[in-house]
């Protein structure tokens, strides 16, 4: 479990921390922060407004989409958490443009750390492989993060040059938890929906959703600029092996198995495209530079934990 030194707890003590995109993950990296840190959100919707109070966490009302209402970010946080998402179409991140600016009108922002996808990826035949490899998209999802990475790093450039900003990049698998809404593994296998038998199957990659807070926490005090980190756990598990293992524990039956053929016929375009990537990455960053440590290293800790009995 990540945990600050005596040092840095003192001397954040009173750090400001802007969180932009507060959902469950910056939900559960502002409960790391407070009450050593200042936490202030910002969000679209007054609705949310009450609920972000309730956490401790101090509400800002901004819209990404309209830059007009992001003045005031630029003078109020010197560490920035930005876990907001792109649009859901086209294949430009213009909500990371419109961030950016704002933080750039006075040049206060120490740290930004950025949550990315590792689906900038796109497929890679299963392959191992660490943070030195090349993005190749293959979806218009994928586009807009890595405009999105490409605006941080350019702005986190500049940004350095004139006032030792540090901007890093955290590229996120998939998020679970069983506490977590929509993360739940279980929801999948209660809809039924078809696995590619195992000559098809893709590996997949995983974090659980307090150990990727802790990676984003971690980011704010130790990222290196202009640094991507893979914030991964160590599974090593196609697909298929994953859901069997969620099921098993679960007492729930295993889901069908498909062909790729035969899934293309049946799946959505949006599933087919899960199934469409295989990769397995290196979490060395992670762990030494960043030196998290992972309280959930890999999925079956987690499912075994959290569904037997």
């Amino acid at each position: 479990m990540f945990n600050p030194s005596p040092g840095p707890c003192r001397q954040f003590r009173q750090t400001r921390v802007l969180i932009v995109g507060c959902g469950d993950v910056g939900l559960r990296a502002a409960r790391q922060l407070l009450p050593r840190c200042r936490v202030m959100a910002l969000t679209s919707s007054a609705d949310k407004l009450p609920g972000l109070r309730a956490q401790g966490v101090r509400p800002l009302l901004g819209n990404l989409d309209q830059p007009a209402s992001l003045a005031r970010l630029s003078a109020l946080a010197p560490y920035v958490l930005h876990l907001a998402p792109p649009p859901s179409s086209g294949g430009r991140d213009p909500r990371t443009r419109a961030l950016l600016a704002a933080l750039a009108r006075r040049g206060q922002t120490r740290a930004l750390v950025y949550g990315s996808t590792t689906g900038v990826y796109g497929d890679a035949g299963g392959a191992w492989f660490d943070e030195t490899r090349a993005v190749a998209p293959a979806t218009e999802r994928a586009h807009r993060r890595v405009d999105a990475e490409a605006h941080v790093r350019w702005w986190g450039r500049r940004a350095a040059l004139q006032w030792g900003t540090r901007a890093s990049i955290l590229r996120i698998p998939g998020i679970y938890a069983l506490d977590r809404e929509g993360g739940d593994p279980r929801d999948r296998v209660r809809r039924g929906s078809p696995l590619l038998v195992r000559e098809d199957d893709v590996y997949t990659n995983h974090i659980q959703a307090d150990d990727l807070a802790r990676a984003c926490v971690a980011g704010l005090w130790r990222g290196r600029a202009q640094r991507v980190v893979h914030a991964c756990d160590d599974s090593d598990m196609r697909m298929g092996d994953y859901f069997d293992l969620v099921a098993d524990l679960s007492g729930l039956p295993r889901l069908p198995r498909l062909t790729r053929q035969e899934a293309a016929a049946v799946l959505s375009p949006m599933q087919r495209s899960f199934m469409s990537e295989s990769r397995r990455l290196g979490n060395q960053r992670l762990t030494q530079e960043l030196r998290v440590r992972l309280r959930w290293p890999d999925v079956r800790s987690v499912l075994q934990a959290g569904l037997q009995g």
